[in-house]
C-alpha cells in the first residue's frame, strides 16, 4: 500500500533498494529535504526543513548530496530500523542516540548494520533533530520536492509507527569526521525585523512594543507558524485587509495583538496585516514554549 508521496508501508522495499522502518515515529516526524521553491505563485510554499543547515549537515556526514531527503524529528524522538547495512547521522539538538546497544552520538556519522534499531532520544534542550540515511529517503518528489507540507498535504504524510519509506542507493562515502558541534538551543533569540508591509496598519505605539519589549514562545506553534506572548500591538487601522502575498518569516499580527512569526509550512496569503518580516527564522527551529523573543530594527 503506498503512501502519499511515495512511502511504501509492510515493509516492501523497492527494487535494488533498502527500506527504513518506523518502529516509533514520535509525536512529529516527516519528511524534509531543502524545500520547494519558486511555487508561491500558485499557493505552494517552500516547507522544507526548519533548520536546513543542519539537514544539509547530516547529508554531508552520510556522503549524500546537501539536497538529499532525511528525517525531521520533533520533541520525543523516534525508533527505526534499516533493512540494510548503512551510515546515519543525526543533527540538531542534544539527546541520547543508540545503535543496537551501542551508544551513539548527534553530529557524527554512524554505521549502522543491516536489521539494527535507530533510537533518538527526546532533546535535552530545543526541539528538533534531522536524520541522514546513506543514499537518503527515496519517496517520490511532488513540485520537485520530497518534503512533506504540514499545512497543505503536499509530499508524503507526516510518519505513523509501522510506516515503512524506501532508501536511495548511497553515492558518497561517509565524511571522515569525528564529530561536529552543533549550535546550542537557545534561551533568548535576537531576531532582526525589517518594518512593513503594514506597519502602517498599527500606531505608532505598536511598534516601538514589538522593538523594546520580550516576548516568549507559546506553546501553540508548529511547522506553520510559531506564536508569541507579550505585549498586544494596538491598530491604527480597524478595518479588514484583504488577502494579500505573506512570506517565511511575516510577522501577522491577528485580531489579539499577539504576533505569529511564519515558519517554513506558512500559508503563502493571510488576511491580517504583517507588520514586518524577520531576516532570518531558523533559531525559532529549536525554541521551546517559554523561550524569549527580542526583536530588534535592521540598522542594529
Amino acid at each position: 500500500m503506498a503512501l502519499a508521496g511515495g512511502g511504501v508501508t509492510g515493509g516492501i522495499a523497492p527494487a535494488g533498494g533498502g527500506v527504513l522502518r518506523v518502529l516509533r515515529a514520535g509525536a512529529l516526524s516527516t519528511v524534509q529535504d531543502q524545500g520547494r521553491p519558486g511555487w508561491a505563485h500558485l499557493g505552494v510554499p517552500r516547507s522544507g526543513a526548519l533548520d536546513p543547515a543542519a539537514l544539509r549537515l547530516a547529508n554531508r556526514l552520510v556522503g549524500n548530496p546537501e539536497t538529499a531527503a532525511g528525517l525531521e524529528v520533533t520533541v520525543t524522538g523516534c525508533a527505526l530500523r534499516l533493512s540494510r547495512a548503512g551510515t546515519v547521522a543525526i543533527t540538531g539538538a542534544d539527546a541520547d542516540v543508540r545503535v543496537g546497544d551501542r551508544p551513539g552520538d548527534v553530529g557524527r556519522p554512524l554505521a549502522v548494520p543491516a536489521g539494527a534499531v535507530v533510537s533518538l532520544g527526546p532533546p535535552r534542550a530545543g526541539l528538533r533533530n534531522w536524520l541522514a540515511v546513506a543514499g537518503g529517503i527515496a519517496v517520490a518528489p511532488v513540485l520537485g520536492s520530497r518534503s512533506t507540507d504540514t499545512l497543505s498535504g503536499l509530499g508524503p504524510p507526516p510518519l505513523r509507527d509501522g510506516d515503512s519509506l524506501p532508501l536511495g542507493d548511497p553515492t558518497g562515502d561517509p565524511a571522515p569526521v569525528d564529530f561536529t558541534i552543533g549550535p546550542p538551543a537557545p534561551t533568548e533569540l535576537r531576531l532582526r525585523l525589517r518594518p512593513g508591509p503594514r506597519d502602517d496598519w498599527f500606531t505608532p505605539a505598536a511598534l516601538g512594543l514589538l522593538l523594546g519589549t520580550a516576548y516568549t514562545v507559546s506553546a501553540v506553534g508548529d511547522r506553520v507558524g510559531a506564536r508569541l506572548i507579550g505585549a498586544a500591538l494596538p491598530r491604527a487601522v480597524a478595518g479588514e485587509l484583504p488577502s494579500e502575498g505573506v512570506v517565511l518569516g511575516a510577522v501577522q499580527v491577528p485580531a489579539d495583538g499577539q504576533p505569529l512569526i511564519f515558519l517554513a509550512d506558512h500559508p503563502t496569503t493571510g488576511g491580517y496585516p504583517v507588520v514586518g518580516v524577520v531576516d532570518d527564522v531558523t533559531g525559532l527551529a529549536q525554541a521551546r514554549p517559554g523561550t524569549t523573543v527580542r526583536f530588534h530594527g535592521p540598522q542594529r
